[in-house]
């Protein structure tokens, strides 16, 4: 019939993992449920230069462990890991009381994590970049960082155009309905003069994407830069 399934809470159980992980009775679950979203809407307020891409939320008890994955964690952290103490007393205050932990961990491809993606996306078309201009550069991208394949989908009065409309732009192949395939999907909003812009990203993700961060590429059959070999006549002048 044409509905759509959010990608991540379809794959969820299968190959994608939970973002809130803990236990809960009838009484309490309503009210922990509401916190984490408190919780995560003030996080990504709070480090909105850091480039957020997702907050992890665990609890054990009395205790709540927040892990933030950001593509710039030097900003999270501050000078002196002020900046994440300060965040820490007031996550204290909001969850009245409780041991708050938090962990950091880098995103090192932006250009091929999802939420990133969309929210680049947005930003542009706030700065009245051209969102054809603005999709086409991040498929590009996403492609030469790995990605199997990109979808970018903008919706809304693009152009300042009177009627609302949607563009899509894709390369590669993005299996939606395929459970094992290693698709993140991130969503944005643009703020414009004539009204909101909405950016859906699907990225199509290799599986053994940590084993490629460090390992030649086998396709191109080239090797990173500053681990080439010097030329054959180099080496026999030297000898």
């Amino acid at each position: 019939m044409g509905q759509k399934v959010n990608p991540i809470g379809f794959r969820v159980g299968v190959t994608k993992d939970w973002r809130s992980r803990w236990f809960a009775d009838k009484n309490s679950f309503g009210d922990m449920l509401h916190e984490d979203l408190k919780i995560r809407s003030f996080v990504k307020g709070e480090l909105s230069q850091a480039a957020v891409s997702r907050v992890q939320i665990e609890r054990f008890a009395n205790r709540i462990r927040v892990t933030v994955y950001s593509a710039r964690p030097g900003l999270v952290f501050g000078r002196k890991r002020a900046d994440l103490d300060q965040l820490k007393e007031k996550l204290f205050k909001m969850t009245g009381g409780k041991d708050i932990f938090i962990d950091v961990i880098e995103v090192k491809r932006q250009e091929i994590n999802a939420q990133l993606v969309a929210e680049s996306i947005a930003q542009q078309i706030e700065r009245r970049v051209s969102f054809r201009r603005a999709m086409k550069k991040a498929t590009q991208s996403a492609m030469d960082q790995g990605a199997i394949g990109i979808r970018i989908r903008c919706a809304g009065r693009l152009n300042n155009a009177e009627l609302a409309r949607q563009e899509q732009m894709r390369d590669g192949s993005v299996p939606l309905h395929t459970l094992r395939a290693n698709v993140d999907y991130g969503t944005a909003e643009a703020q414009t003069p004539a009204g909101k812009i909405g950016i859906k990203t699907w990225i199509h993700i290799p599986e053994n994407i940590k084993e490629l961060e460090n390992a030649a590429n086998s396709q191109k059959g080239k090797v990173p830069k500053g681990a080439k070999r010097k030329p054959g006549r180099q080496r026999a002048k030297k000898q």
